[in-house]
């Protein structure tokens, strides 16, 4: 029989009668990678909007409010080996590991972001102040998984890289068409991620840089802008892969990152990739990064040099070696079974 995991997140569920679905896909993969190892309990948010993951998991449990969630959270307490693990710190999780440490259960949690800089730019001064606290509460009693070292400040833990990357990614691999600058963009549309920042700067580069943006939900799909696509976008069975060939550059534009699993599916497809200086961190050993200051001088610089350089930068990122889902979901099972 195997021993109970439950995964707890801040994250929105879309429940449509016979099935759960999700935007954020590490709340679809990470439950699904380990449910051969684990027996599976999958507690978030609740969600009006229809969202484009499927969650193949048969015990998801969602809430519309903080006391209806920790009530699910309570229901796993008769597993009495279960162990606990939160996805990130919210408010949500934050409550969920008061409960779960006043019981005494076996908490993990898994930080995939900087929330120092997220809570800036979201909630000011203040947000920076909220998380301190609630980071260091959790940091007593939870094993610490991060995706990258400096986010644990200093606290002990363990550090995996994050992934959605299988064999698919790197098969008929397509040459890219210079004929035209076609960036793109995937991710949610938040003022943390910096699309809107983007967006002001992309109107001073010229009628001939084209920037799609690719969301999975149809509320975002609101911004009319001269050569700007907005694409809401279903990942299925990774069909994604073609967006990303039909690019030339993949840019992201966030204010914070930690490991954005974005770049390394835009280097599995060989194409370059463009960060700004807020996240340059990023780049680390990785071949075929570069980093723009915020500005469309520099960014119509930077654009320009790699379009010039294409096949030369094309070979050095062909000497990357990317992680994969299959190792990520190995190193957390390794962890959490410990």
């Amino acid at each position: 029989m195997l021993d109970k995991l439950v995964i707890v997140s801040n994250e929105s569920i879309f429940d449509s009668g016979d099935s759960f679905h999700c935007d954020n896909i590490d709340m679809k993969s990470i439950p699904e990678g380990l449910s051969n190892k684990f027996e599976i309990c999958l507690i978030g948010r609740k969600s009006k909007s229809k969202k484009s993951h499927k969650i193949n998991i048969a015990n998801t449990l969602n809430s519309s409010n903080i006391f209806s969630f920790l009530l699910n959270i309570i229901k796993n307490f008769k597993s009495k080996n279960a162990k606990y693990l939160l996805i990130s710190i919210t408010p949500y999780t934050f409550f969920s590991y008061l409960l779960l440490i006043v019981f005494r259960k076996k908490v993990f949690l898994y930080i995939r972001s900087d929330g120092y800089k997220e809570y800036k730019y979201i909630i000011g001064f203040f947000g920076v102040i909220i998380y301190h606290l609630m980071f260091q509460m959790v940091s007593l009693k939870a094993t610490l998984i991060s995706a990258r070292s400096h986010l644990l400040k200093g606290k002990r833990g363990k550090i995996v890289c994050p992934s959605q990357l299988n064999k698919k990614w790197f098969e008929t691999r397509k040459k890219a068409n210079l004929d035209k600058i076609e960036l793109l963009y995937v991710g949610r549309i938040r003022i943390e991620k910096g699309i809107f920042s983007l967006l002001n700067i992309h109107k001073n580069l010229g009628n001939d840089n084209y920037l799609t943006i690719v969301s999975s939900s149809k509320s975002e799909k609101n911004i009319s802008q001269k050569n700007v696509n907005v694409i809401e976008f279903h990942n299925e069975n990774d069909s994604i892969i073609s967006v990303y060939d039909k690019c030339n550059i993949f840019i992201l534009p966030s204010f914070t990152e930690a490991h954005p699993q974005v770049v390394d599916e835009s280097l599995a497809r060989l194409r370059p990739v463009i960060v700004f200086e807020e996240i340059a961190d990023v780049v680390r050993d990785r071949r075929g990064i570069f980093v723009s200051k915020r500005d469309p001088v520099s960014l119509s610089k930077t654009i320009n040099y790699i379009i010039d350089n294409y096949d030369f930068i094309e070979k050095k990122i062909m000497e990357n070696k990317l992680p994969t889902r299959e190792n990520f979901i190995k190193d957390l099972y390794n962890i959490i079974k410990e």
